[in-house]
């Protein structure tokens, strides 16, 4: 054995003996301070003894924890996802008890609830000293990501990496380009600073436009498998099945993948060696976790819980991810409290389960994800494409530019550090492209402002009778229903699984953030301008009049598709454009073209209702409860955001404008062909595996 080869053991073997010294240490610390916790029998031990006592334990709960806990988890895969992280802390403590009977002393003893928390500090100190090894040992990280690297390669049957450069798309879900820039500027995203504005940049940023619905749904289905033709809103009604569509929920999620594949001919984004992680859809992937349209599966074809299990089958990380966990349940009530007692306008309700939904989006998903994106890069995969939900999720609740948004941004950065440091020992090189699905536009809900939600406005319309007390609205976050999938309970919601019955049925409202749908289920075409005035003389008036509306969509008989305003204003879409934008003129260009193309979708509404927007303050009035919403048009919600590297091409030309998530498919998909192909670097870049 050559000397360099004696060094890499010794180095090992001294990590190794470091961190079972420092969980001896702790185990005779906690062994002091717990009453139930003891490492002598009861006539007493010599200090010797009970050392030789801890050491054991600790040496024997190391071993276990290496070799029974991937064992563990591998059984309880029928166990929900979420449900096992919450068995993390149970689960460690019986490996405790079960070192201490073992252990050769077997003077060890403690109570079960003890067990759990020695257990679980000593993971967390045995975690804490081994990071704090490899970040002071580079060497010792790099050797571990290339162990890991060849051990991947391995499973491949030996086959040799390719060397053209593989890509990675991370999506930031919410994100905005005004406010990336913003945390740029205040220096709370180095490394996306770095990459943008350092000594050399290796990026270029650019804003493009969502469509009129502007939302994961639409954005990521356009983006991943280039079309996301008839989804007019995150949630709608189809006349012609009676039901109602949910983007985040598993059914409709796999038939919008369905129907697009269908409209394209093409299996998606991924489908050349890619990996799908964390996403409403597939992209053609065949490796997948997390992913919402195969989570209604049933069986061993559904993979995509598998990313929970593949994590949690490391003990370290499953301590340290519930730790974090309960931190981040514990910060959110605090930070709800200080804008409660502090007053703060707009807010809404953050109580109920949401801590552990905010929870569950900003810590146990953005870790899982982020590992599997690791794996997926060691493995030298060709594409991969994730969504981060964390900061869509906060802002929703705190706001786009709140402080609590600011700190998730602070920590996607270092997630986006992380990545880029694993590329840089990945078996093939790998081009970082960072882009949003949508932004989120501030300000207070309908309800909030005028007493009366979208849906009781539409039955005062029609004369029908308006319940006293306010009901709460549904949350189109997508972490919700992450935590469903997770938990395998239904995501339907209770009124959107009703089918409508009856001869003259109510109207169905739905709100997609600011953005409202009115349906007539009785009618089994989309209705008229002229239909709908002859049931309801004025509910069209009352809608187009109220000072939180902006302008509606109706089909007319004479016209097609006719956009209504205040005052009685109404112009054809066909005349509307951004030098005649009639009742669009606040939302800004490119509206008229947004709002036309949906008037063409088969499954859009009878009443599409956008809601008032503000230019100067950037504000909308979201139908649900959400002061940072997205759905619609009106501001930075329609404004996200694409990071690229300079080695690739221009994702457009100079003086254009990216319009629509089936362009941005269009350039993605370039760019992995040009990853194929000879690389050109635009420009005097530097030449990093990571650019």
């Amino acid at each position: 054995m050559d000397g360099g080869r004696w060094r890499r053991v010794a180095s090992a073997v001294g990590r190794s003996i470091t961190v079972w010294a420092a969980s001896t240490v702790t185990m005779l610390v906690l062994a002091g301070a717990l009453p139930d916790f003891q490492l002598q029998s009861d006539s007493g031990d010599s200090a010797t003894r009970i050392a030789v006592t801890a050491a054991a334990g600790a040496g024997v709960f190391g071993l276990l924890s290496s070799l029974v806990w991937p064992l563990l988890v591998r059984a309880l895969l029928l166990v929900p996802a979420f449900v096992l992280a919450l068995l993390v802390f149970f689960l460690n403590g019986s490996l405790l008890l079960l070192a201490l009977r073992l252990s050769p002393s077997g003077h060890g003893e403690a109570a079960p609830e003890t067990a759990v928390v020695v257990a679980a500090v000593m993971s967390a100190v045995a975690s804490a000293t081994g990071g704090a090894l490899a970040v002071r040992d580079d060497d010792a990280y790099r050797r571990r990501l290339y162990r890991l690297a060849d051990r991947r390669r391995r499973r491949a049957d030996g086959r040799p990496g390719p060397s053209t450069p593989g890509a990675v798309f991370l999506q930031l879900d919410g994100v905005g380009h005004d406010v990336l820039r913003e945390a740029i500027g205040k220096g709370l995203m180095p490394t996306a600073a770095r990459w943008l504005d350092g000594t050399r940049p290796t990026h270029r940023l650019i804003a493009w436009r969502t469509d009129w619905s502007s939302q994961t749904g639409a954005s990521q289905l356009g983006i991943l498998h280039g079309s996301n033709h008839d989804v007019p809103a995150f949630r709608w009604y189809e006349k012609d099945t009676q039901e109602v569509m949910v983007c985040n929920r598993p059914t409709s999620a796999a038939e919008l993948q369905r129907r697009a594949v269908g409209h394209t001919g093409d299996g998606g984004l991924l489908t050349v060696d890619g990996a799908s992680r964390g996403n409403l859809f597939s992209g053609g992937a065949d490796e997948l976790a997390l992913v919402l349209s195969v989570a209604a599966r049933r069986g061993r074809d559904n993979r995509s819980r598998a990313g929970y299990f593949a994590y949690f089958s490391d003990p370290a990380n499953a301590v340290r991810t519930a730790m974090s966990f309960t931190a981040e349940v514990f910060r959110e009530m605090g930070q709800s409290t200080a804008a409660r007692l502090k007053q703060r306008r707009p807010r809404v309700k953050r109580g109920g389960l949401y801590p552990f939904v905010r929870a569950f989006a900003t810590v146990v998903e953005r870790d899982v994800v982020v590992a599997a994106v690791i794996g997926d890069m060691l493995a030298g995969r060709n594409a991969v494409y994730a969504d981060l939900v964390a900061y869509d999720e906060v802002a929703h609740h705190s706001g786009p530019r709140s402080r609590d948004a600011e700190k998730i941004l602070e920590r996607l950065d270092r997630s986006l550090a992380l990545i880029e440091k694993v590329a840089e020992h990945a078996p093939r090189p790998y081009r970082i492209v960072v882009l949003s699905d949508h932004g989120q536009s501030p300000g207070e809900t309908f309800l909030t402002r005028y007493g009366l939600s979208l849906g009781n406005l539409v039955r005062a319309g029609c004369g029908l009778p308006v319940p006293r007390k306010a009901q709460r609205t549904h949350s189109g976050a997508e972490a919700r229903t992450a935590v469903r999938a997770a938990l395998r309970r239904p995501v339907e919601e209770r009124e959107e699984r009703r089918r409508p019955s009856g001869r003259r049925s109510e109207p169905i409202v739905l709100a997609s953030g600011n953005l409202g749908l009115v349906s007539f289920p009785d009618v089994p075409h989309r209705m008229s301008r002229e239909e709908i005035d002859r049931r309801h003389p004025a509910l069209l008036s009352t809608l187009a009049n109220h000072p939180g509306v902006g302008f509606l969509l109706v089909r007319s008989e004479e016209h097609g598709g006719l956009v209504l305003g205040a005052h009685g204003a109404e112009v054809p879409v066909d005349r509307l454009d951004d030098e005649h934008p009639g009742p669009l003129a606040d939302f800004g260009p490119g509206a008229a073209d947004a709002v036309r193309r949906t008037h063409t979708f088969p499954h859009t509404a009878d009443i599409m209702v956008n809601s008032w927007y503000d230019p100067d303050d950037g504000e909308v009035l979201a139908f649900e409860e959400q002061i940072g919403s997205h759905g619609g048009l009106g501001g930075a919600q329609g404004r996200p955001f694409l990071l690229s590297p300079a080695t690739l091409s221009a994702p457009i030309g100079e003086d254009t404008e990216l319009v629509g998530a089936e362009r941005v498919h269009d350039v993605l998909r370039r760019w992995l062909s040009e990853c194929d192909g000879p690389q050109i670097p635009l420009g005097t870049v530097p030449d990093e595996r990571a650019a």
